[in-house]
């Protein structure tokens, strides 16, 4: 079986998307990427992440060829794909339907600074342009508007992140979402302060070394 930890992994952390409040049913995906042996494992499509066995997992190449499993890999494996392809910084990714990062999204806003924990995607969360989910035109939008970030908004859909292992991928999904939150809360009661740039570039410098290493 290719990939046989990284399939107890991707099992692992969609449970715990769902655990932690960060998504609904099968709503999201997740995936692992092998650099070495450049292969993707990543989420089949529309199976509840309680129900997936690790035969279920989709093992894909670099030309996005299914090569090992018989279940049909997420709609978004594109959007996973072109990080893979594009970012060497990246080799894991997490895509879910988080309730106040798709608010935001809904409203096609940026996520501003307003509390400092965002460094841990970049100075502020983008929101991409709208597209089809599973469409390419997605997987395009989501990697402009993740430029310089480890995060970023999709229209009318949910959030997106990526790092070099999935604990961290899911640390950054987990911040973001409480980003989203405050500002959400802080923004109905009055208007939010931004943190400047010259914050968040110190936010930059101390979060290079933030975050679990395995």
């Amino acid at each position: 079986m290719l990939m046989e930890e990284a399939r107890y992994e991707l099992i692992k952390y969609g449970k715990k998307l769902v655990e932690n409040n960060l998504t609904k049913g099968t709503g999201g995906n997740l995936s692992i990427y092998d650099r070495e042996k450049e292969l993707m494992a990543i989420t089949p499509s529309g199976i509840d992440f309680f129900d997936i066995q690790p035969e279920d997992i989709v093992i894909m190449n670099k030309e996005g060829k299914v090569i090992e499993g018989n279940r049909v890999p997420s709609s978004e494996w594109s959007m996973h794909k072109i990080f893979y392809d594009k970012r060497d910084d990246i080799d894991a990714i997490i895509h879910a339907h988080t309730t106040f990062s798709a608010v935001i999204a809904c409203l096609r806003w940026e996520l501003p600074a307003t509390h400092y924990m965002i460094a841990v995607a970049g100075k502020n969360v983008r929101c991409a342009e709208y597209a089809t989910f599973g469409s390419e035109e997605l997987a395009q939008n989501a990697y402009e508007a993740m430029k310089d970030r480890k995060a970023a908004l999709l229209a009318n859909h949910g959030i997106i992140a990526g790092a070099k292992d999935l604990l961290n991928a899911f640390n950054i999904i987990e911040e973001v979402e409480y980003c989203a939150e405050v500002f959400y809360r802080a923004k109905s009661i009055g208007e939010p302060v931004v943190l400047d740039d010259e914050e968040m570039n110190k936010m930059a410098i101390k979060f290079k070394t933030y975050g679990q290493r395995k």
